[in-house]
Parts: C-alpha cells; structure tokens; sequence
C-alpha cells in the first residue's frame, strides 16, 4: 500500500509539474510581440479638428438628421481629444453621412389586443471621415446602425427613442474613429 500511495504521489507532483511549466510556457508565448500597456491615444494623434457637416437623411423621418449631427458633434468633444469647428477652411478634417434607413419595429404586443407595448427604432447610416490636410478618407462609407426601444405606455414616444438611437449611432460613429489596432 506504501508503495502505492508513493507511487501516486509521484504522478501527481509530476503532473503538477509538468501544468506548472506548460502554464508559463504559455503566458510567455502568449505574449510574444507585445509591449504591454501603452499611454498612446486611440485616436489618430495628427488630427486636432473635426467639422462635422450635417448628415444627409434618405429616409421620410424628418428631424433625425439634426438630432444626429448635433449629438456626435457632443459626443466628439467629450470622448475624443478633437475640437469642433464649424468651418472647414479652419479645420483638419470633416466627418460627414447619410441617414440610409429609419425603422420602426414592435418588441412586445399585448396578448388580448395586440397593441404594442413596447416599441423600437432603428437608425442606419453611411459615414466619412476626410483628412483635408492629406485627401485622405479616415473612414469610408462606413456603415454603422444603432436603435433604442420605448414604451407607449411609459408616455415615451418616437420622438424619445429616436434622440436615444442618435446618440447611440453617433457613439458607434466615434468608435469608429478611433485608429484599428
């Protein structure tokens, strides 16, 4: 039985040993080719101004265009370290799109009636991103698409849902203007 339990003993330190190695052969293959952590911007760094034109709206909602212009205006100056400027004769870049698509879906119908308790809207948009400075399209054509729900019943309508969708578009929209890894 002594030497049994020996025996035994020596399979599991081996094999605990021989994980041990495989787990830091690993983590250092694993990393091989990186250099950490970095401090460096995720966006392009030889950019310092954004004009943001008004987004051109191919659907039949009207009003979307503005709501979506005026929230990745917003959004560009809190989340990115861009300034926007109104004037492209003083600034680096445009960013520019078209608003290809808003729909409107129900999630949640009542059982008895079939009236929609909760609804959602659905924005798509094309996007273009110029450097004025070189001619160079940062981003092209980009397809990007964002929606939000809202309930009839919660006194919200498609007013609410579609500010809510434009801003989560212009966040994606931001998103993609950060630099590829």
């Amino acid at each position: 039985m002594n030497t049994e339990n020996g025996r035994a003993n020596r399979h599991f330190v081996f094999a605990s040993s021989l994980s041990l190695i495989i787990t830091v052969c690993f983590s250092f293959f694993g990393c091989a080719g990186m250099d950490g952590y970095s401090g460096e911007s995720l966006f392009p760094e030889d950019v310092r101004s954004v004009c943001v034109e008004m987004f051109d709206n191919r659907s039949f909602r009207r009003g979307v265009e503005y709501e979506l212009t005026d929230a990745l205006a917003k959004r560009i100056e809190s989340d990115t370290p861009y300034k926007v400027i109104s004037s492209q004769q003083r600034c680096d870049t445009v960013i520019s799109g078209q608003i290809v698509g808003v729909g409107e879906s129900v999630l949640v119908s009542e059982r008895e009636t079939g009236r929609a308790l909760e609804k959602e809207v659905q924005l798509q948009a094309v996007v273009n991103w110029e450097n004025l400075r070189t001619g160079e399209l940062l981003i092209d054509n980009a397809p990007v698409s964002a929606s939000a729900s809202y309930s009839p019943w919660q006194n919200q309508g498609f007013d609410y849902a579609s500010t809510v969708a434009a801003n989560n578009l212009a966040q994606r929209i931001v998103e993609l203007m950060e630099k590829q890894w």
